[in-house]
């Protein structure tokens, strides 16, 4: 894509920077499913260290983070509790179902934030004839919900409350360093709550590929084994690595740049007559809205915004959503807003 356009659609879609390139280029590799490349083995104790845990395995996608966990923790026909929009039960193509045989019992949630109160009949009674209750899933940031933070005193809260009733507590963290940086609260104090947490290098972060499962050593080993099984082992990781451990060094206190961004474009849109935010507000780098159906369908404000260069996300009849990331500029942000409102305007007066 060339420059001039202003590609909003997420943050998956940032280059690497010339100096990552450059600490990628020059990795020092090894094999690692033989264990053996210490770019890769340096990132996975990196990033154990800072989570609070003892140990982490590097793999190509948080998809595949999430669905190894969630096959590690759990046997055919047990059950996931997890927030009904969350990114584990809708776009992960079924995975629990196809790669672990259990079912999801989804919870709704206060714009995707849930809390015990919301799980108080969520775990199934001891009887045959259901399914065992083994695992809830928290997504942070929420990614379908605005970006929106799960606050801590209440993950403390879900924590207590899973150890209360032997239910095993996994974290989709693909966007947890937003939470950190947002919240002000340290990486540690996320990652201890959790028996694993899935973190991605390739969103807001800007490394082009890769995520990481965190948890204690032997959980791990179990998921390397899973890693392998599912086509995740990769040799000369050393390369990609790199490209993550730079981003882990120099990109997550940047990532308030981005929520100040995100919030210049959801105050535009709010002010904006014929739009609509789906969310209460702006926490981190995501913003979900609406256009008024009275006013234009959903592809013609999306078409008439990548005329003037603008590219957004569309998800149903008549929802949109806009992340901004480290390749999008405060410049380019402002700009945007003042073309989505001038098309909006257009829109209600006939003239596109």
């Amino acid at each position: 894509m060339a420059d001039s356009w202003i590609d909003l659609r997420s943050d998956t879609v940032t280059k690497p920077s010339p100096e990552m390139r450059a600490a990628m280029h020059a990795a020092e590799v090894g094999d690692d499913v033989y264990k053996e490349d210490p770019t890769v083995i340096k990132l996975e104790e990196q990033t154990a260290a800072m989570l609070g845990h003892e140990a982490a395995l590097f793999c190509p996608s948080g998809t595949m983070t999430n669905q190894i966990c969630i096959k590690a923790h759990t046997q055919p026909a047990d059950e996931m509790i997890c927030e009904e929009f969350c990114h584990v039960f809708n776009w992960e193509g079924g995975g629990p179902a196809a790669l672990s045989n259990i079912s999801c019992k989804t919870i709704r949630g206060n714009h995707g934030l849930i809390d015990v109160e919301m799980l108080q009949d969520a775990i199934r009674p001891p009887n045959d004839h259901y399914p065992r209750t083994k695992l809830l899933s928290l997504e942070n940031t929420h990614n379908r919900c605005g970006g929106r933070v799960q606050p801590f005193t209440v993950v403390k809260e879900l924590h207590d409350w899973t150890r209360k009733n032997n239910i095993i507590f996994h974290l989709d963290g693909a966007r947890l360093w937003n939470a950190i940086v947002a919240s002000g609260i340290e990486a540690k104090a996320w990652g201890q709550l959790f028996d694993s947490v899935s973190v991605c290098y390739s969103k807001g972060l800007g490394a082009p590929i890769g995520s990481a499962i965190v948890g204690p050593k032997e959980f791990v080993a179990k998921c390397r084994r899973i890693r392998k099984r599912f086509g995740g082992g990769m040799r000369q990781a050393g390369t990609i690595a790199a490209g993550a451990l730079y981003a882990l060094n120099n990109n997550i206190h940047r990532l308030k740049e981005d929520h100040e961004k995100a919030k210049v474009l959801g105050e535009a849109i709010q002010k904006t007559p014929g739009l609509k935010m789906d969310q209460p507000t702006v926490e981190t780098n995501i913003v979900w809205f609406h256009v008024d159906p009275k006013l234009a369908p959903v592809p013609e404000f999306v078409a008439a915004l990548k005329e003037r260069k603008i590219l957004i996300h569309t998800s149903g009849l008549n929802l949109m959503r806009v992340v901004t990331h480290l390749d999008v500029s405060m410049e380019q942000v402002k700009k945007t807003a003042e073309i989505i409102h001038e098309v909006t305007n257009k829109l209600t007066k006939g003239k596109i």
